[in-house]
């Protein structure tokens, strides 16, 4: 694609004599990079919820209903993250079906990953939590060290794209296990989890209107928190009725869910983000 270059007129009086300079590619490539990324409104985080409980039951319907296990539904869901990664970062622009595609890869990886730490590691919810904990931490810890700052509009290489997906990978992930410890090692259940979760994210939203505090601290930690919220739904939707869920299919969740989100991205228009969020 090309790019038109646009010139700042350094010309004399008489206009007969300027020398032209073009304007950074870093700006043109910004802009390209930002253009991947969908504008965080309602919408997004509405998707984004319905997404992470998608995640959920289908990676439960991976591994559990269809008996494939966490191990080797982990290693499926990581080939179809690695390829939709691939894709997204070779993309030129922002396309929704792509971005919303890779987001349900990187949360139904989550879920078996997490599973399998908690699980069959046998190291619990709460161990598995503070793994994870520390996993994402330095995950953006070496994003920002390598690239000067975690925030969206400083994704400007195939490099930064690599760690904003690996990021949100490993937020997934922690969110499985962090909903899965409030709910069932705390005793709390699924839908005060769920209330948890959504007044903590209510909280996050009144900070992010009212309040000076980074919005990329703000983003992130909303981000991380609804994949437990999802995490809770999903669990609300497919357990058995004697554990506080509703016992509906775990497919049947599955299709659902995806249904609803096929359905938003159809009809709300979404825009590719002009910010940093």
């Amino acid at each position: 694609m090309t790019v038109p270059i646009n010139y700042h007129d350094r010309s004399s009086n008489n206009n007969s004599d300027y020398n032209p300079k073009p304007i950074s590619p870093a700006h043109n490539t910004l802009q390209a990079a930002l253009a991947k990324v969908p504008e965080v409104t309602l919408l997004f985080w509405l998707v984004k919820v319905a997404a992470t409980t998608l995640g959920e039951t289908a990676g439960d319907a991976l591994s559990m209903s269809l008996n494939l296990g966490y191990l080797v539904s982990t290693g499926i869901f990581a080939v179809i993250f690695a390829l939709a990664v691939a894709a997204q970062i070779k993309a030129r622009g922002f396309n929704k079906w792509l971005y919303w595609g890779t987001i349900i890869a990187t949360t139904t990886l989550g879920t078996t990953i997490a599973d399998f730490v908690t699980r069959s590691m046998g190291i619990g919810y709460a161990g598995g939590s503070a793994l994870l904990v520390a996993l994402l931490g330095l995950c953006l810890f070496v994003w920002h060290k390598s690239m000067g700052s975690i925030a969206v509009d400083s994704i400007v290489s195939p490099r930064a794209e690599v760690f904003y997906w690996t990021t949100i990978m490993f937020s997934q992930t922690l969110g499985t296990a962090l909903g899965d410890w409030v709910a069932d090692t705390k005793g709390m259940g699924y839908t005060t989890s769920a209330i948890i979760f959504g007044s903590l994210l209510a909280l996050i939203a009144v900070a992010h209107f009212t309040t000076k505090i980074s919005k990329t601290l703000l983003f992130w930690s909303a981000f991380v928190l609804t994949r437990p919220l999802g995490a809770v739904l999903g669990d609300f939707l497919d357990k058995p009725l004697d554990h506080g869920g509703l016992d509906l299919s775990r497919f049947g969740a599955s299709a659902a869910l995806l249904a609803f989100i096929v359905i938003c991205l159809l009809v709300f228009k979404q825009r590719a983000s002009a910010k940093a969020h």
